[in-house]
């Protein structure tokens, strides 16, 4: 599918809803005749159900509703550009028939943008390779509710447990503190099989849809489920690097070989004393070279690392190690640890802050009878890496930020101040903010 983009050099709110108009513009309709529902149309239905996560407000459509009843216009309308809002139902109804595949392009011109302008460079480590951490999650579950793209659990009981997960590919540096969500890839029964998918699975056709669009030099990170040969395999034939965990039970043939070569020397040891400012911890590497990933005359050699950090009492309080087809030494062991510890920022900065901070990721918008539940999850990733985007490129929305640092009082000032005025648009919004905490308003600011 061609880019339906116009050309922009900001990234403000009304450029970036602009851009998201075009896609949702292109969302398949599958309605036939004039019925009611002929009066919405699909952007519509697709703005108003990504205002409702853009603004983290549920009620936020009901408020607009109110307001256009009672003075003819509302923010729906000047701020998202929705033109009729559908009722909650008809909303689900249009959107249920929509693949979450239709926001690929969003995402990836998203992710096409930040590089263009430089922003990938901020993240960039090992001989300026990016970081990819995989992940999966999962954002729904019940034993009532189903549709035909969930999966399904039957328990001890015999009840059987209904469920949405997705993978969420994230770009992380262990020297940033944002991360830059992509396209999440779906785990749900391929083709209309009875087969249930899984993680790996899931994983790998993310790899075959999105690797061509990612930059050149990439290394994958992923916890101890991906450190398998076929997977990593496929990540060399890809011509991508890989840092991933590899524990002891799961790679038996691996340790075996790293004991031997610890018994004839060939285990490099480093150890660094590190100040946390309240004590002294002994940081100790070991790294090995060449060692096969499992049991088979066409193992994978790969090269082995491990961290374990003790206090000043002798305890150890962390201890992990990590498979990498990166070449390592002495002075490189340390930053490929790092990357390989990176790989939590898709647990904690992405999945942990779209279920905890304000976006909901795990209730239950509506789910229908097709695409609905994994679409809303779509938009709830596309919201969250809009607001990143905005807090590095609109001043006006990062001064807020800066004095509102908390979501949750970011957002409740915003849902407070849509519900009982209308803004002409986004940069009124934001100018009003500013002047009601005596902040300044940039020179030339526009968020549209």
């Amino acid at each position: 599918m061609a880019y339906p983009f116009s050309e922009t050099e900001t990234f403000t709110h009304s450029a970036l809803i602009d851009q998201i108009r075009q896609v949702f513009e292109t969302f398949p309709d599958g309605r036939s005749g004039n019925g009611v529902y002929r009066k919405y149309s699909m952007s519509d239905a697709a703005l108003s159900a990504f205002s409702v996560f853009f603004l983290q407000s549920p009620s936020f459509l009901e408020y607009q509703r109110t307001m256009q009843k009672e003075r003819g216009k509302n923010n729906a309308q000047s701020l998202f550009g929705v033109y009729q809002i559908p009722s909650d139902n008809q909303i689900r109804n249009l959107l249920d028939a929509v693949s979450p595949d239709a926001l690929w392009p969003l995402y990836r011109w998203l992710m096409r943008a930040l590089e263009e302008q430089g922003k990938l460079n901020e993240f960039q480590v090992l001989d300026d390779s990016i970081l990819v951490a995989l992940d999966g999650v999962e954002y729904f579950s019940s034993q009532k509710i189903q549709c035909a793209c969930c999966s399904t659990k039957t328990l001890k009981t015999g009840i059987v447990q209904y469920s949405h997960s997705a993978v969420t590919p994230v770009i992380v540096s262990p020297h940033q503190a944002d991360v830059i969500p992509l396209a999440p890839e779906f785990i749900a029964p391929q083709d209309g099989g009875d087969k249930q998918d899984y993680e790996l699975a899931a994983a790998r056709r993310w790899l075959e849809r999105e690797a061509g669009h990612l930059p050149r030099n990439v290394t994958f990170l992923g916890d101890d489920l991906y450190c398998k040969q076929p997977f990593c395999d496929y990540l060399k034939q890809l011509g991508r690097h890989f840092i991933l965990v590899c524990k002891p039970e799961s790679h038996k043939t691996l340790y075996e070989w790293v004991e031997d070569f610890q018994r004839l020397g060939q285990v490099e040891i480093l150890e660094k004393r590190r100040w946390t400012g309240k004590q002294h911890l002994t940081e100790r590497y070991r790294f090995a070279h060449q060692v096969p990933l499992r049991d088979s005359d066409d193992a994978l050699l790969v090269n082995w690392c491990e961290l374990e950090i003790t206090d000043e009492k002798g305890q150890c309080v962390y201890r992990n190690a990590f498979a990498t087809d990166h070449a390592i030494n002495a002075q490189n062991v340390a930053d490929i640890v790092s990357a390989g510890r990176a790989r939590w920022k898709v647990e904690n900065e992405n999945n942990n802050t779209l279920k905890t901070k304000g976006y909901h990721f795990t209730h239950n918008f509506g789910h229908g009878k097709k695409h609905l539940a994994a679409l809303l999850a779509s938009l709830i990733i596309l919201a969250f890496l809009v607001h990143t985007v905005l807090q590095w490129f609109d001043q006006c929305y990062r001064l807020l930020r800066r004095e509102l640092p908390s979501r949750k009082t970011f957002f409740d000032d915003v849902r407070a101040l849509t519900r009982y005025v209308c803004f002409d648009n986004w940069q009124n919004l934001m100018e009003f903010m500013l002047d009601g905490l005596n902040i300044p308003i940039p020179p030339n600011s526009d968020s549209g």
